[in-house]
């Protein structure tokens, strides 16, 4: 979906501690696309460690986020890398929610919740499809801020790391592989816990980083601090 726009990437894939025949799959993709690579986590560890652990072997100035679950297209990134411009991060809103009425019913009150307690101008916290720099994306995993459940704030802990945010609408779809492991309360009942932690980041407040000024290509260029 990539190939035909102008973007050199890689694909990174973190596998949380799989018990089925995914290593098997990826054995034969490897095979056949040389820009992938797989990084395999001993034991499951939640989406936010997977995130982070792909985070830490990213080695491009962009990275994007996408669940293997295919709900949202990865014919959508381009569409996000065109809209960042000078901003940080260009975060997807899902358009015409393709889940169960239980399941939309569920996203729908956390995401009311989230926005409620931190980011009024956010209209959906937890799309998985993302492009963010690189180097606002290690500000935050200096800081601390990518705590457990922290995959389900990320537009707003960038907004509260004083990073710019754009929104643009991603379609989104039927899931066509894999099974959601979360159910309406053992979706509500983590972000609960979460309101507290991002409460808490909010009240000690956390220092704005100084914009960088961009160049015409997107390149961060940032301020000169030599005396």
């Amino acid at each position: 979906m990539l190939d035909g726009c102008d973007l050199r990437w890689e694909l990174l894939i973190v596998d949380d501690g799989s018990a089925d025949d995914t290593q098997r799959v990826f054995g034969a993709l490897l095979e056949r696309e040389p820009r992938l690579r797989v990084h395999r986590l001993p034991c499951r560890r939640g989406q936010t460690q997977a995130l982070a652990a792909g985070f830490a072997l990213a080695r491009a100035p962009l990275v994007a986020t996408l669940d293997a679950d295919l709900q949202c297209h990865p014919r959508d990134l381009p569409m996000l890398v065109g809209a960042l411009g000078d901003a940080d991060m260009a975060a997807g809103i899902r358009r015409r929610r393709q889940d169960s009425v239980s399941r939309s019913v569920a996203s729908a009150v956390a995401n009311g919740v989230r926005r409620l307690v931190l980011a009024r101008d956010l209209r959906d916290l937890a799309c998985p499809l993302r492009v963010m720099r690189a180097d606002a994306l290690a500000t935050l995993v200096a800081r601390g801020m990518l705590f457990d459940g922290a995959h389900r704030w990320l537009p707003a802990l960038f907004q509260l790391a004083g990073f710019r945010v754009v929104q643009r609408n991603v379609e989104h779809h039927p899931r066509l592989a894999g099974r959601s492991k979360y159910t309406t309360l053992g979706r509500l009942l983590p972000i609960a816990r979460e309101i507290v932690k991002v409460a808490a980041l909010k009240s000690a407040g956390t220092p704005a980083r100084p914009r960088a000024e961009r160049s015409s290509t997107g390149a961060a260029r940032l301020p000169d601090t030599r005396g």
